[in-house]
């Protein structure tokens, strides 16, 4: 990776609706304008990522979604209402974002959730993307949310009996929506117990990986924990507010815009189909299958991620 570097310029964006989004602007003011689009959805963004791309070259913007990482109100203080949380918001908190910073087209770089928000924004706002790299691709269709809660769970029977114990036996028909309504509960513990017991589903899924290490998502801040395991399950409750199966559907729109799709073979929480079918559907699209790795990466996946960057530095 590139070297630690420190934003030149950092701030937050008033929406105007009582929420203030962290932003932060690295590398070369002059340099060619890329943005991170972080996971989760709720994980907020790191240090680590301002790594990923040469600093020489671009001007890299980080920013941390609605009511996460460094944004107000935070997701973790259960009197933090989400109702202004939606895929649509963050949409237009990106759009928003650009306008502020003066960008006429930014690159857009990210994976996971990231990778959802990313294929929505760039459908609505082609003209404004000059490139994609996406990395682990997911487009939270409602079988995609079902594979990775649910279906999944005969590799890890035990522990998807666990995930499903954690909430009270009468929400268990919709599992993640009563998660949703734990981790909002005005008791800590209640609060608390769902955030662990949800963190420790995602780490049974990976736990197969060369990387999967154990506690790879629920070896987090409490509050940083919290929130992540409470906007997750407040966005795939509902589907993430989009239309099932949209993005797929309306791959065409991004015609025009070259892309690179980096996905592990063994990725069991998202499975390379996912990669797959909007890589037939993308016109401009390269998918590239790593064959040593799942969810959470591997050196030849990142190699992979620099080559693709460096190929749309300009």
């Amino acid at each position: 990776m590139f070297p630690d570097i420190e934003p030149y310029d950092h701030g937050y964006l008033d929406t105007g609706d009582g929420n203030l989004i962290y932003w932060e602007a690295c590398g070369n003011p002059e340099g060619k304008p890329a943005l991170v689009v972080h996971g989760g959805p709720g994980a907020g963004c790191t240090a680590g990522q301002r790594r990923t791309f040469d600093p020489e070259r671009h001007r890299i913007i980080l920013f941390d979604q609605r009511n996460c990482g460094r944004s107000r109100p935070h997701a973790a203080d259960p009197a933090t209402d989400l109702t202004a949380n939606t895929t649509q918001h963050l949409i237009a908190d990106m759009e928003r974002l650009r306008e502020h910073l003066g960008v006429d087209k930014w690159l857009l770089y990210g994976g996971s959730w990231g990778s959802t928000l990313m294929l929505a924004y760039a459908q609505e706002h082609p003209e404004r993307v000059s490139e994609m790299v996406i990395v682990s691709v997911t487009m939270t269709r409602r079988y995609e949310t079902d594979w990775l809660y649910n279906g999944v769970g005969r590799f890890f029977p035990e522990q998807r009996q666990r995930f499903r114990e954690g909430v009270p036996e009468a929400g268990r028909g919709d599992v993640l929506a009563a998660y949703a309504r734990l981790m909002a509960d005005p008791d800590p513990e209640v609060r608390n117990k769902a955030a662990i017991d949800w963190m420790t589903w995602e780490d049974a899924v990976i736990s197969l990986e060369v990387n999967g290490k154990p506690g790879n998502y629920s070896n987090r801040p409490p509050d940083a924990l919290l929130a992540m395991a409470r906007i997750c399950a407040h966005y795939f409750s509902n589907d993430a507010w989009l239309e099932e199966g949209v993005l797929l559907a309306r791959a065409h729109r991004l015609a025009g815009i070259p892309g690179v799709l980096i996905h592990g073979r063994f990725d069991l929480g998202s499975p390379l189909e996912n990669a797959w079918e909007l890589a037939q559907a993308w016109p401009d699209a390269r998918l590239v299958i790593v064959e040593d790795s799942g969810h959470t990466g591997s050196t030849t996946m990142r190699d992979e991620i620099f080559a693709a960057l460096a190929e749309f530095a300009g």
